[in-house]
Parts: structure tokens; sequence; C-alpha cells
């Protein structure tokens, strides 16, 4: 027809843009806002409640407009719902496993019938969620809240979990934390974001229709992050979960040191994640892919596109081919558009090119989709992307510098690899430092993926059955850590204490130095200084050991990190022959190794006898989990293949307890070692003794030098030198509650994984299968690998 405009398939396949979305009018969740007055309170003890002296924030909606207003909790609020909580874990728990996931069963039926309402909520609050994923969330937990005390025997819930979120966190990453919690048999105080709020309510209503029992499932919200803490500060309260932002993350972990409660963060939002393109990828796919992920009004992660260079000029093409027709994309903010204006410019000095959409933008809150080829690792554009439709493109020649170009971000979120060679494909993945790896394939989510952030992307594990242990305990432990209010600590003194000096009396009958082990080498301190070895206080001095500090941790990680990536790279079964030769050769010298720790400790030549077998005995079992527990595959509900398997830390900082030094020893050093970790040992600072004849039983083994590395001196100083090393990826602690406090304030930059104890009893000679499982499970990260199949 003459004048028609409509569009040919050929034209729709040309320019291959989206069509007219379907108008949608949010009437269900307007009539349930209309319902609430458009005013809602809390969610404490099964009912709403909105106290009528409480201020309000209100909350809008992508147009400016006003959604709703949202009360914000007091302390008075807060012990209410904690008392609530407490009764509705007693209730919850108390139930049959059975019981639990009848309920949780019951709610997929019931968020089927309210779906409209939830769907609307979540996309006038700006909450994304589909439906379909929170049922599969629902049935996938469902399913292990059945199957806890037939799968995951000798672990008991950990009582009142908080869950907390930042304001830009979306409704299915709240849920993710949730939900597990409650399968579980815990109770959960969620402490959602501003835009989670309204469409957490609605959820936490609908849970009372399933029969989830009074406190069980409480909300409170607030005006700012600060409530998080708050909450965390009830004594009722056991863990702290967040996901979120970073930024958000670490003031909740700052403000949390020294409480006594444990806190893990998913800071998943704003990583900058890699998607590769080898020249053995099918380009149009993958060009297809990027342009959908990179270019999304809303993205949770900041993509940078690195190319095979061979293939670099036909990525470019298409992309200018697809770009042309695309529209120009909103922005969250007014105020992002001279931030985004800005970021392009400076890539434009620094030599970047654009491939942009020809679209004018109809205003200054919207921006053209724009890719920046030429961007170099360290522009800003890459390092800190601002926001916006911005894409950095850099290239690649090599196998290895596409790793290398991947691994550079100090986020550890996710990658997308396109190739054709399933070879290659695998070999990338398990050489990215990152927790998810999606092949021909980006944002695959599903609850039995187990999602890992490494580096700086997080402290603990989400999703499948790894995720599930954040939210128990081992029946036979009690928790490590004491409820207190934070001392008043001065976080820059601590640990800067001098060694006191050592006079010469009778040079004649002077004690023996000792050394201590770095790089496979005994060696004195970098300082030159020493400390006296007593028995105890006041006794005569058995010799002087090395004053460690800050140098010495930096030669040993020097060390470590030389041998670390091979020893990880080694057989499981090469690595349990290491521990069982290690195993031999203490049985070898066992008169030496017990000879001294009767003399430090004053227990009997029976006794020390004994911990130098169970030592023997714990090593040999950490050298047979080695081949053991390995992951496998998933079974997602889509075609393809899905693979999780443990990775090792790095290296990890072990600053260990005065009480059975040797045995204390043998267990946390074998599970490090065992799962691919390089160790940095600090040995008690009362009895270093047990520890440093340890070297000689070390030096005759087969482990590579620079491996395990012993360092002594002041358990405080070397602490906040681990805390202050950026290489360090974990540290285990047993020491004072400032020693805790100081950690948990300073291990943030980059995030550190702990492990804290103030326990001074604690009775190594437990061998309760759940206790060194999680010990195994803090020494490793997960890795989720995602295989589509036609």
């Amino acid at each position: 027809m003459a004048g028609s405009t409509t569009k040919t398939v050929f034209d729709i396949f040309q320019s291959m843009e989206s069509g007219p979305a379907a108008a949608s009018s949010p009437t269900t969740a307007q009539a349930w806002l209309e319902h609430h007055s458009r005013s809602l309170g809390f969610f404490i003890d099964e009912k709403f409640v909105l106290p009528a002296d409480r201020r309000s924030r209100s909350l809008n909606d992508g147009k400016g407009g006003v959604v709703c207003s949202v009360a914000c909790a007091e302390e008075a609020d807060i012990s209410q719902c904690a008392a609530s909580s407490v009764s509705g874990f007693k209730a919850w728990s108390g139930l049959s496993c059975e019981r639990r996931a009848k309920v949780l069963l019951k709610l997929v039926s019931l968020l089927g019938q309210h779906t409209q309402c939830v769907s609307e909520l979540c996309e006038l609050c700006d909450a994304s969620a589909s439906p379909s994923a929170l049922v599969r969330l629902l049935q996938y937990y469902s399913g292990w809240a059945q199957l806890r005390d037939t799968l995951i025997t000798g672990w008991t819930p950990l009582g009142v979990v908080e869950v907390v979120t930042s304001d830009d966190c979306s409704l299915y990453s709240l849920m993710l934390k949730v939900l597990p919690a409650l399968a579980m048999g815990n109770s959960v105080i969620v402490v959602p974001g501003w835009s989670c709020g309204p469409p957490a309510l609605l959820l936490a209503h609908l849970f009372t229709g399933a029969g989830l029992p009074a406190g069980a499932l409480n909300v409170l919200t607030g005006c700012d992050m600060t409530l998080g803490a708050k909450v965390a500060q009830n004594p009722n309260v056991s863990y702290v979960t967040y996901s979120g932002n970073k930024q958000d993350g670490v003031t909740l972990c700052e403000s949390t040191a020294g409480m006594g409660v444990p806190v893990s963060v998913s800071p998943y939002i704003g990583a900058t994640c890699p998607f590769i393109i080898f020249e053995s990828a099918d380009i149009d796919s993958a060009v297809e892919e990027v342009i959908e992920a990179a270019f999304k009004k809303r993205k949770e992660v900041n993509w940078v596109l690195c190319v095979q260079e061979s293939v670099y000029d036909s990525v470019v093409a298409r992309l200018r081919l697809r770009m042309s027709g695309l529209k120009c994309v909103a922005l969250l903010r007014e105020s992002d558009s001279s931030l985004v204006e800005a970021a392009v410019q400076e890539a434009q000095q620094q030599g970047a090119t654009l491939v942009q959409s020809s679209a004018a933008p109809p205003s200054r809150t919207h921006y053209p989709p724009t890719v920046l080829c030429g961007a170099a690792p360290s522009s800003p554009c890459v390092v800190s992307p601002s926001p916006g439709p911005l894409l950095p493109l850099m290239t690649f020649r090599s196998n290895s510098e596409a790793v290398t170009l991947g691994n550079h971000s100090p986020h550890g979120q996710a990658a997308s690899i396109w190739t054709e060679d399933l070879t290659l494909a695998l070999e990338t993945a398990k050489s990215l430092s990152v927790g998810s790896v999606w092949v021909n394939s980006h944002s695959v989510f599903d609850p039995c993926l187990p999602v890992s952030g490494h580096k700086d992307s997080g402290t603990c594990t989400d999703g499948g059955q790894e995720g599930l242990y954040q939210y128990l305990r081992p029946s036979s432990s009690t928790p490590s850590l004491p409820r207190s209010s934070p001392a008043s600590l001065d976080y820059s003194a601590f640990g800067t204490e001098t060694p006191a000096p050592i006079i010469p009396v009778d040079l004649d009958s002077a004690p023996q130095s000792l050394l201590q082990l770095v790089g496979g080498k005994t060696c004195k301190s970098v300082s030159g200084c020493s400390m006296a070895v007593r028995p105890q206080e006041g006794t005569a001095t058995l010799g002087y050991c090395p004053y460690g500090g800050r140098k010495d941790v930096r030669n040993a990680v020097e060390a470590a990190i030389k041998v670390q990536p091979g020893w990880m790279k080694k057989t499981p079964s090469v690595r349990a022959q290491s521990l069982y030769s290690l195993a031999k050769a203490l049985e070898a010298k066992m008169r030496v190794v017990a000879g001294s720790n009767c003399i430090q400790t004053s227990i009997s030549v029976e006794e020390a006898n004994a911990e130098v077998d169970l030592s023997v005995a714990r090593l040999n079992l950490w050298a047979a989990y080695c081949d053991k527990v390995q992951g496998g595959s998933l079974p997602m509900p889509k075609s393809g293949s899905a693979l999780s398997f443990p990775e090792a830390l790095g290296v990890v900082g072990v600053i260990l307890p005065d009480k059975h030094p040797l045995l204390s020893m043998a267990t946390l050093l074998g599970a490090a070692i065992a799962t691919g970790n390089a160790v940095i040992l600090v040995p008690s600072e009362k009895y270093p003794l047990p520890v440093l004849s340890f070297i000689q039983v070390l030096q005759a083994s087969d482990l590579p030098a620079g491996l395990v590395n012993v360092i002594t001196g002041s358990r405080d100083q070397l602490a906040a030198a681990f805390a202050n090393h950026s290489v360090i990826k974990a540290v285990w602690y047993w020491g004072s509650a400032e020693g805790c406090q100081y950690l948990q304030k300073t291990c943030t930059r980059p995030l550190k994984t702990l492990k804290l104890s103030c326990q001074t009893e604690e009775d190594w000679t437990q061998s309760d299968p759940a206790l060194l499982e999680e010990l195994w499970r803090n020494a490793v990260q997960w890795k989720s690998v995602w295989i589509p199949t036609a």
C-alpha cells in the first residue's frame, strides 16, 4: 500500500529492533496499596504494624510519582520484632522437615493466585523479580526443607537470621537469602532496601496464609542502611547476611564490628564482569547477547567486552550494524548524564573510538548505547564504570591474555565466554577468578547453582546445597563469638606495640635462639627483634623466638603466591600424597615435637605423645578428604550442563589458639592446604615452641617450599598485618574480642573471608564430621559453570 509504514519481516530482521511493549496498568498493585492507605508499616508477628508517631519516607516510581510511604523503624520496633522472631524460631524449628516443606509448597499456589499483584508491585517499585523465578526458588528450597535431616546430618539452624539488602537490590536476590534460611529452620528478620520494601511486605503477608508460624518471618523498614546494624545489635540475632552494592555492605560490616555476630556479604551489584569473545565463537550470537546484556536501563553488573584481535573487525562491524537503530536508554537519574558524558570524553582522550546508536537522545535523562573501542585496562571506564549504557571494548591475542584481562577487575562475580571449542571454554572457566561462568550465554540464574563471589565480590555462597551451610552450625558446636557491645578501640594504634627489650645477663648459659620459616628457609625476623619463650609467666626462659612484623608477613606472602597457583593445580591425589608424607614426617619426629610440647605447656609426656598421635591422625584425615569432595553436575531445569566445583581461596593467614597448640595447628593447616591454599601460620604467642619444632617436620616433607610459612611474634600485630595485606584472601583468628572486632572492621577493603573465635577452651580433640566439614567449607569458594545445549 502506498505510504504504508508497516515493516516487513525482512526489515525487522535487518534492524533486530524490539517491538513496542504491551501497555501495562498496575491496577491490582494500586488496589493493594490503596487498601493500606498507601502508608506501609512493618510486618511483625503475622500482622501489619504502623505506629502513629513513626517517621516515614516516600517511595517514587521511575517517573517520579509517589508510590507510597514506608515507615522507619525505631528501637521499640526492633525489640518487638526480635522478641517475635525468637518465638517464631521456636515454633518453626519445632516443626518436622515435612511440615516446613508443605508450608513452602503451599506458598507456590498462593503466589500463583497473586502473581499479577506481585509482578505489578515489583514493577512499580523497580524491584525486578519474575514470579516464575520466585516459584522456582520456592519449589527448590521446599525440597531442601524436606531433606535437611536426611542429607545434612549433624547440623542445626542458627536461630534468628537477619537479611539486609541495599536500595538497588532486586526482590529475587532478597528471596535467595530468605528462603534457604527458612528452609533450614531459622526465623528471619528482613531489612529490605527501599525498592524491595513493599514487595517484601506483600510476600511476608502471603507467607502467613501458607501456614508460616507467627514471628518466623518479620519485615522492618528504615530510612537508611543504619537500621541493619541496629537490628544486628539485638542479642537475639544470631547471623547477618547482606546482598546489594559493596559500599553499603562495607558500611554494614564496619557498623557491626565488635557486636559478636557473624556477618557475610554478597556485594554483586556494580561488579565488573568480562564478556569474552574468542575467534572460534558464533560472532552473530555473541554480538546479539552482549547488546542485550550491556544496554539495559537497570543492570546489576557492568560488562567489559574482550574480543580476540583476529575477529575484532568482524565484531565491530556487526556492532555498528546492530546498534544503528537502537533507541536511547533511560538513565536512572538526570544527574547521571554529566557522569556518562565525562566518562566518554575521558575515554576518547585516551584513544578510544565510539560505536554509538544513531538515535538522538530526547532529553538529558536518556543516552544512546555506546561502545568504547580500544579502551585500556587501566581506563576509568573499565576500572570504575559510570552509570549509563557504556560498554568498554578491549582486545587480546592469546587465550592466556584473555584470562589476564578477565581477572584484571577487583571483582569476581561472573564471566561470559563465547567459543565453540569446549576444551577452550572449560580451561578458561577454570582459570578465571569468578564465581559463575556462562558459556555461550549470560546471566543464567537458578537456585541450584552455587553463586560464590570471588575476590571483592563476596564472603559467602548463595544457592545450591553449598549455600545452605551459612544458615547452619554443627550440632556439637557453640557460637564462637560471644555477644557484646563494641569496645572503644583505637584502630590506628591496634597492633603497634613494640617488643620488650631483652637484656643480656649470663651469656654463657643463654637460651637457644629459635627461627621462623619463610619461603622454605629458617630465618630471623626482618627487624632483628626477639621475644622470650617461657612455659609460664615468671618462669625460666626456654629460648628466644623472632618477633615478626609487617615485613615478615610481606616476605611470607611473596613466597606463598609463587607456589600456591601450582599447588592448587596439582591433582587432589597428589595433594593427598603430600599430606600423607607430612603426617609420616610428624610421626618420625614424634619425640622432638612431643618433647617441645611437654616443656612448653607443662603437660605430661603421655599427654604430649597423645597429642602428636591425634595430630598425625588429623593430617591423615585431611589427606583422605583431598579427592573425596569435588563438586559435580547440577540438575538444572534447562537443556544443558551445569557444573560446580570448590576452589582454593589463595593465601590464608592463620593465627593459632593457645589450647592444644600442636593439634589445633595440624587441624587448621590440614584443612587449608588440602583444598589448595597456601598458609601463613602464627603460633600461639603464649606457646610457640610446639609449632616451631614442627618446622623440622615441614622441611622433611615433600610440600613445596613457601606453601607453609611460620611467623612468630605479637598476635595482634600480625593480625593487623594480615588485615592490611591485599593478597591475603582469608584470616582465621583465635584470640581476643578486640582482635575479632579489629578484623571485622578492617577486612573490608578488599573483602576477606573471616573465621573468628574468642573461645579459650575449645576442644580440638573432637573429630565430629560436621565440625571438620565446617573447616573444609571455610577453606574453599565455589564456582559454577553453565554450558547450554541446543
